[in-house]
């Protein structure tokens, strides 16, 4: 039996045939991909602590935060999740200098096949484990901006066009068919049409860099079996998890008694036990 304990964090990820995953527990990284296929016990002790500040909390927010956190991070400000409501420019951020390494550096705007087709936007250092933390079974750049406002407009140009959410259930279930994404790039963008145009003209003092030549990235997931019903682990309503690895997508953990997202339960204290 081989124990592991402590806080956990999102997976580590590595692009490879098929994907490398590592659970970050305590001070330990769990190298997940060898264990596919073997029971899995995971038990929670009922203690969640703060994965930015480190203290206890009795519930957790934005992934992992206490709620002073929450209220006080720029990383869990609204325009996280809405980054055409980037205020860095207007002097109004909670921390101009973590917003000046996360948002005011090249972002790229790009098309993926997670649950079906998207747009979406990530920082340039953050290709490919924004794609692989979606997910995505293929994914093509399609622009390069500076900052994180301006890649956020033109996502919301493209949204006329083409979805911006992926379906978790529906990636999970795994099966996508196969899109050609220069294809579907030249669709959306004419779709977009006047739209995209006008945005990227009012892109004052940016020069918007079109990815026109990027080549498309492919992945392949550690999965034995794609589920074929999907039922939500939660530690909050069951202390204890036991069941077989049968795969790992996205931040999922995808066991023969249901699927368990690591990501959303950051800084929950468990101990993992492989017989």
């Amino acid at each position: 039996m081989t124990d592991f304990e402590g806080t956990i964090r999102k997976m580590r990820v590595e692009q490879a045939e098929p994907i490398r995953y590592r659970l970050p527990i305590g001070d330990t990284l769990v190298e997940l991909t060898p264990l596919l296929g073997r029971p899995l016990t995971l038990v929670y002790s009922g203690n969640i602590f703060c994965v930015e500040c480190g203290r206890k909390t009795r519930k957790s927010f934005s992934q992992g935060h206490c709620f002073p956190c929450l209220r006080r991070l720029a990383s869990c400000d609204t325009c996280i999740v809405r980054p055409e409501l980037c205020h860095y420019a207007l002097g109004t951020c909670r921390e101009p200098d973590w917003a000046e390494m996360h948002c005011m550096q090249p972002h790229v705007v790009y098309l993926a096949n997670s649950s079906g087709l998207k747009v979406g936007i990530t920082r340039r250092s953050q290709i490919p484990t924004r794609w692989i933390d979606q997910g995505a079974v293929q994914a093509l750049p399609l622009y390069e901006v500076s900052n994180r406002l301006h890649s956020g407009l033109i996502e919301v140009a493209l949204k006329s066009a083409v979805n911006d959410k992926t379906d978790w259930r529906r990636m999970l279930r795994g099966g996508q068919p196969e899109l050609d994404l220069s294809v579907e790039r030249d669709r959306v963008l004419a779709a977009a049409g006047d739209q995209l145009t006008t945005c990227i003209a009012g892109l004052e003092n940016d020069s918007v860099k079109v990815l026109g030549d990027a080549q498309e990235m492919r992945f392949c997931y550690p999965v034995l079996r794609d589920p074929e019903k999907i039922k939500a682990l939660n530690f909050d309503k069951q202390g204890r998890i036991e069941g077989v690895l049968e795969g790992i997508r996205g931040q999922y953990l995808i066991l023969d008694c249901g699927v368990l997202n690591i990501r959303k339960f950051s800084g929950y204290e468990l101990s993992v036990s492989l017989p």
